[in-house]
């Protein structure tokens, strides 16, 4: 990754569905990628850092800042390519609203000043940006920048440059203390307006309703937005030092999540993990259901704006932009899983997975799944419908070893940290469903061990594709970690048994053969891959269960009873 100067060749680009405008990645002229990143830099520094008392000379643009300007960007081509302006109303007003501290401000608000200031002057005379209630008012025409104080006297300076016939637009941020905007803040015609706020609804539901003003849901960066940041903080020195800094920048958005206020140094990083820390231990059986329940099928809005541990993330509904919530960062969704585990009851977790009628939301499916293994009514209706998937070689079919021992299934959970963080290897337990906290683990989504002859090791794949195959260096990196875990894995592996259990959600195309364990050269296969594939035909198992509306049904009668 490296850093170049000028405009790229290539931007992000768009395509509208349903006048919804999301990037195009299926879309590259010439050849040419479009940038990871855009960096613009300001010798006086941007609006932002001056209310904040800091100065802050570089506005990063990723795709989700590009795409909010965008989507002005349109709407202003719209209202200018009417014929008579004065016999039409002003541009759609808009409301950007994204996860405290991703930089809603500091880069999208700073870049909507700055291709506002770089309008048409023909078109747009003047840009206002308001912090809460101070605003900086640029007349393009004079090349002036005055700063106001107070609503009053903000919106009478703003009325002053409409009474003259001149045309603007003003970006409004509402400040952290939250003021919200009056709703005859903008006049009525020839300015447009956009208000950028944390999901709070109380700082912007009033204006939003009043004026109709349309969503603009912005995502959190992304790791290789967060890597290209980091990467140009760090021009200059060597290799080394940029490796070590983006390793500490990983660390930091592993625990806390890509919030760029707090990743880029220790000090705020510190600060956030302890509200982190405080937010974890707050949660009771009552805030669980605001982090897992979206309210049947409509979203949740949070109306605390410092959640610590959920990001709100951009989704489609009814033709029209919506957040939801999801875990920050996989360390925070582990934790507030195990807490979920630890206090909801199994009727009631049934309860709130069926609160939309027929629908298993996905973001429940995997949650159930697990929790769901640790109950003995449910191991024990599900074992009667699992289906042995047959193997290539003939050998005769086995039962599931949780339908021969009911008894054995997991009663507790344990968290697989990421090795490099784990202090010492574990011995291991029978009975205790080993959950990893990465994402892309090898293999399978969870496992426990059972106490039968041979051992079993479960592994429990949740998955929607109708096919799962692997690969003989999956299965290697998958042995691997797991002998990085636990204590004498090496020796109880050799005689160990194992059985995958593929859990599918009812929308998926359901599995029906064997998966195959493959290599990467069907020409050139080393010792150790056909000792896997042997192993994989020889002594593994495989069980395929759907997980339909109505087995959930009857395993909430079954609980209720």
């Amino acid at each position: 990754m490296d850093a170049r100067e000028g405009k790229p060749k290539q931007s992000w680009t768009y395509k509208e569905v349903n006048y919804i405008l999301e990037k195009d990645d299926g879309v590259e002229q010439s050849g040419a990628a479009p940038p990871r990143l855009m960096v613009l830099t300001s010798d006086k520094g941007w609006p932002y850092s001056w209310k904040e008392d800091e100065f802050t000379r570089e506005c990063y643009v990723n795709c989700e800042v590009d795409r909010v300007w965008q989507i002005v960007s349109s709407d202003l081509t719209k209202w200018f390519s009417n014929f008579d302006l004065s016999l039409n109303p002003p541009p759609m007003p808009r409301v950007l609203i994204g996860t405290p501290g991703i930089g809603k401000s500091m880069a999208a608000g700073s870049y909507l000043l700055y291709q506002l200031l770089h309008y048409d002057i023909k078109k747009l005379q003047v840009v206002v940006h308001c912090f809460g209630e101070t605003a900086y008012v640029f007349d393009k025409t004079a090349q002036t920048v005055t700063q106001y104080e107070g609503a009053i006297t903000s919106k009478s300076a703003v009325r002053s440059f409409w009474q003259r016939g001149m045309k603007g637009y003003i970006i409004y941020d509402v400040a952290k203390k939250g003021t919200p905007t009056a709703k005859y803040f903008a006049p009525a015609s020839g300015w447009g307006m956009i208000v950028v706020s944390s999901p709070k609804v109380s700082n912007y539901d009033k204006w939003e309703k009043q004026l109709k003003a349309r969503r603009i849901i912005m995502n959190c960066p992304d790791e290789m937005d967060v890597k290209a940041m980091s990467t140009w903080m760090k021009q200059g020195v060597t290799t080394d030092k940029q490796a070590k800094y983006w390793e500490m920048v990983k660390k930091h958005m592993y625990f806390v999540g890509p919030i760029l206020r707090y990743i880029f140094d220790e000090e705020s990083f510190n600060e956030r993990s302890g509200a982190v820390k405080f937010a974890l231990n707050s949660i009771n059986e009552l805030t669980v259901k605001e982090y897992f329940s979206r309210g049947g099928e409509l979203p949740w809005y949070s109306e605390d704006p410092s959640h610590k541990l959920v990001k709100i993330v951009r989704e489609i509904y009814a033709d029209s932009e919506m957040f939801f919530n999801a875990p920050i960062c996989v360390y925070l969704r582990e934790e507030t899983f195990e807490i979920f585990l630890r206090l909801t009851e199994y009727n009631s977790f049934l309860k709130l997975l069926l609160a939309s009628k027929d629908i298993i939301f996905p973001i429940f499916f995997e949650y159930f799944a697990l929790k769901s293994f640790m109950e003995s009514a449910f191991v024990k209706a599900m074992s009667t419908k699992l289906t042995e998937l047959e193997p290539p070689t003939g050998r005769q079919a086995k039962p599931c070893v949780l339908k021969l021992n009911l008894e054995l299934h997991p009663k507790g959970y344990e968290d697989l940290v990421p090795s490099e963080y784990e202090k010492k290897k574990r011995k291991i337990k029978y009975g205790v469903l080993y959950k990893p906290w990465v994402t892309n683990f090898p293999l399978v989504d969870a496992s426990f061990f059972m106490e039968s002859n041979p051992m079993t090791l479960v592994g429990l794949q949740m998955t929607t594709a109708g096919a799962h195959h692997t690969k003989a260096s999956t299965v290697k990196q998958f042995d691997e970690r797991l002998e990085a875990y636990f204590e004498d894995l090496e020796e109880l592996s050799r005689e160990m048994s194992w059985e995958i259990i593929y859990v599918q959600h009812t929308d998926s195309k359901p599995i029906t053969g064997w998966q195959r364990c493959d290599v990467v050269d069907a020409d050139n296969v080393s010792e150790d891959e056909k000792e896997i594939m042997a192993f994989w035909n020889g002594k593994v198992h495989q069980y395929q269960f759907l997980l339909t509306p109505d087995f959930v049904w009857k395993m909430r009668e079954m609980t209720i009873q």
